[in-house]
C-alpha cells in the first residue's frame, strides 16, 4: 500500500509505485524549474527559427519520406503518453472517490505524491521533445497550420511556467493531455505505419481534444471561484493566461472540427443536390 500528504492528513492509495516513481526528488525539480522555467521561451525562439528557416530551405528540395523514423517517433510518444495516462489517471481516480471533486481540482498532491510527482514533471519536461512532430511536417513538405505549432509553444511555456508554482488544477490539466494524447499519438504512429484510420474514429480524437479545452476552461474557473474561499492555491494571472490559452484552443480546434469534417460534407452534399 502506499501513503500520501493531503491536506497534512495521510491517506491510503492502493497503488503499487515503482522504484523510480518513489525515489524521484520533486522538491529538487520544483526548484529547478522555478530558477529555470523561462528557458522555455528559449526553446520557443529555437523552435520558431528552425521550422520556419525549415520551411524556407526545404523550398526547392524534395521531400523527405521519414516514414519509419515517424513511426518509431509517434510510437514512443503514445506509449509514453499511455503510461502517463494510466499512473496519473488511476491518482486522481483515487482524490475523486475518496475526497471528492473539489479535492481533486484544488489539492496540490498531484505534484508531490510518490506516484504522480515523477509524472507530473515527465509531463512539463515532454513538452519540449514534442516540439520534434514539427520537424517531420517540415521536412515531410506538409501543410503547417498555425493550430499547430501555436498550440506546441503555449502549452510547454504555460507548463513550465506553472509548475513552478504548483498551482490548483494541475492534476486535471496534465492528466487530461495524458489522455489525449495516448489517442493522438497511438493513431499518427497507425497512420504513419501505413493503416487506413476510419474517418470517425479521426473525428472522435479531435472531439475530445474539444473537450478537454471545455474542461480547462471549466477548471480554470473552478479555481478563481474556489481561490476566493482560500481553498484553491493559484494567481490570478495563471488562470488568466490559462483560461486565455484554453479558450483559444477551444475556437482553433472547433474551426478545424468544422473546416476539416463538416464543411467539406456539405459542400459535397450541395454539389450532389445540383
Amino acid at each position: 500500500t502506499l501513503w500520501f500528504k493531503m491536506n497534512e492528513t495521510e491517506h491510503p492509495l492502493p497503488l503499487s509505485e515503482y522504484e523510480f516513481e518513489r525515489r524521484f526528488d520533486e522538491r529538487g525539480a520544483i526548484d529547478w524549474m522555478q530558477e529555470n522555467w523561462s528557458k522555455a521561451f528559449m526553446f520557443c525562439g529555437l523552435y520558431a527559427a528552425l521550422i520556419f528557416g525549415g520551411q524556407h530551405f526545404m523550398r526547392q528540395r524534395p521531400k523527405l519520406e521519414l516514414r519509419k523514423p515517424l513511426v518509431v517517433w509517434s510510437f514512443s510518444l503514445a506509449i509514453f503518453s499511455i503510461i502517463g495516462a494510466v499512473r496519473t489517471g488511476l491518482y486522481m481516480m483515487y482524490v475523486l472517490t475518496t475526497s471528492g471533486f473539489k479535492q481533486s481540482v484544488c489539492d496540490q498532491s498531484f505534484y508531490s505524491g510518490p506516484v504522480s510527482k515523477f509524472w507530473a514533471y515527465a509531463f512539463v519536461l515532454s513538452k519540449a521533445p514534442e516540439l520534434g512532430d514539427t520537424v517531420f511536417i517540415v521536412l515531410r513538405k506538409q501543410r503547417l497550420i498555425f493550430l499547430h505549432w501555436y498550440h506546441h509553444m503555449t502549452v510547454l511555456l504555460y507548463s513550465w511556467y506553472s509548475y513552478k508554482d504548483r498551482v490548483a488544477g494541475g492534476g486535471w490539466f496534465m492528466t487530461m493531455n495524458y489522455m489525449v494524447h495516448a489517442l493522438m499519438y497511438s493513431y499518427y504512429a497507425v497512420r504513419a505505419a501505413g493503416v487506413r484510420v476510419p474517418r470517425p474514429l479521426a473525428m472522435l480524437i479531435t472531439t475530445t481534444q474539444i473537450m478537454q479545452m471545455v474542461m480547462g476552461l471549466a477548471v480554470s474557473g473552478l479555481v478563481y471561484l474556489w481561490m476566493q474561499d482560500g481553498l484553491c492555491p493559484s494567481y490570478v494571472d495563471n488562470i488568466m493566461w490559462s483560461s486565455l490559452m484554453y479558450l483559444s484552443y477551444l475556437l482553433l480546434f472547433s474551426s478545424f472540427f468544422y473546416n476539416t469534417y463538416l464543411k467539406g460534407n456539405s459542400s459535397r452534399k450541395t454539389s450532389k443536390a445540383e
